[in-house]
């Protein structure tokens, strides 16, 4: 989502291209010596954060270190992204949230994304789950299974839930990243928001790059529903638990197929106004995590509420509840179109990844 996603993209460049670590940070007038000298420390620190928290044995510690450690280059085999990984999805108390990050272990080159073994484990462990099938349905489109995907689509349908685990994420992240203080090398002291703010960055950082499910395959499919009564009636059962899931770009998706299949003009402008409502609500949040990186009393609001737990839409409305933001959009307010006929932000990412 926009503000986690950003930051995602913020992070990895920081630790893959050696370039500024933060929207923020990148405008801010630091010589590239000195900039290049924070990357490296930021490196430095999340690969101690790693050593520290891999000897865990139970499953959410070592999920913490899994995520820490995804994007780090040259990790020792013992304390990289697919050791720790296996390690979790083994250990006591694991469940469906590491099988889900298990998924990004894979070779994305020899096509072999996403992980099989954590896709088949996940049908098997979480059937009520409509993420689950819409991650199967986008996977059976992508090989040609036309047929097993829009089963896929009639079983997400049934379910009564759609989580993509990035509350479990961004609790384990937040909880990880509290086991050392940022040394002072990674402060950035013209943002001001200190090591809170460093550790903002790393948790909504890397939670924003959570495996994403088929939602554009899934939006494709109900949109060439045509006369199929059955496939319309699937896709207006599976946008009703949409509405409700754990994700702002489900939840777009969900309002979306309420608005493609409205039986009515009333119905349509509800839906229409309702992501109106969540433009709104990601625009909003998406100011409060750039905040975060100079105003260290956001950051630790952001990581308390991190270490809470819930979903990552929980998490948005509560952000913005706390800071005084309404979550409905004023009604003189409209989106604003980008130059590809988007909304702001990003009001077509009902399409997923």
């Amino acid at each position: 989502m926009p503000g986690l996603r950003q930051l995602a993209l913020a992070l990895a460049c920081a630790i893959g291209a050696g370039i500024a670590a933060s929207p923020v940070l990148a405008k801010q007038p630091r010589t590239a010596s000195a900039q290049a000298a924070r990357n490296e420390a930021l490196v430095a620190f999340q690969r101690d954060l790693v050593s520290v928290l891999a000897p865990r044995a139970d499953a959410l510690p070592l999920l913490g270190a899994a995520l820490l450690a995804r994007p780090l280059p040259d990790q020792p085999k013992w304390n990289d992204f697919h050791t720790l990984i296996e390690r979790a999805v083994a250990a006591p108390g694991h469940g469906p949230a590491q099988r889900w990050v298990q998924l990004a272990d894979c070779d994305a080159k020899a096509g072999a994304c996403p992980n099989a073994d954590a896709l088949a484990a996940l049908v098997a462990e979480a059937p009520d789950n409509a993420a689950v099938w819409l991650l199967k349905l986008g996977q059976d489109l992508r090989v040609g299974k036309r047929d097993d995907a829009r089963d896929d689509l009639a079983r997400a349908a049934r379910t009564k839930l759609y989580d993509d685990y990035t509350g479990t994420s961004l609790q384990v992240l937040a909880n990880g990243v509290s086991t050392l203080p940022p040394p002072d090398a990674t402060l950035a002291g013209d943002a001001g928001a200190g090591a809170a703010g460093v550790q903002a960055m790393i948790v909504f950082g890397i939670a924003g790059a959570q495996p994403q499910p088929g939602l554009r395959a899934a939006a494709e499919l109900c949109q060439a529903a045509g006369e199929d009564r059955a496939l319309a009636a699937d896709c207006r059962q599976l946008g009703k638990t949409l509405e409700w899931a754990s994700s702002p770009l489900a939840r777009s998706l969900g309002l979306h197929l309420r608005e493609m299949l409205a039986s009515d003009d009333s119905e349509r402008e509800q839906a229409l106004r309702e992501r109106r409502d969540l433009v709104w609500q990601l625009r909003e949040f998406t100011r409060l995590t750039a905040k975060a990186q100079s105003d260290k009393a956001q950051a630790r609001h952001l990581l308390s509420l991190a270490r809470h737990g819930g979903t990552e839409m929980s998490l948005l409305l509560a952000a913005l509840r706390d800071a005084g933001v309404p979550t409905t959009a004023p009604a003189d307010w409209t989106p604003r179109q980008t130059g590809n006929g988007a909304q702001e932000a990003g009001n077509d990412r009902h399409a997923g990844h």
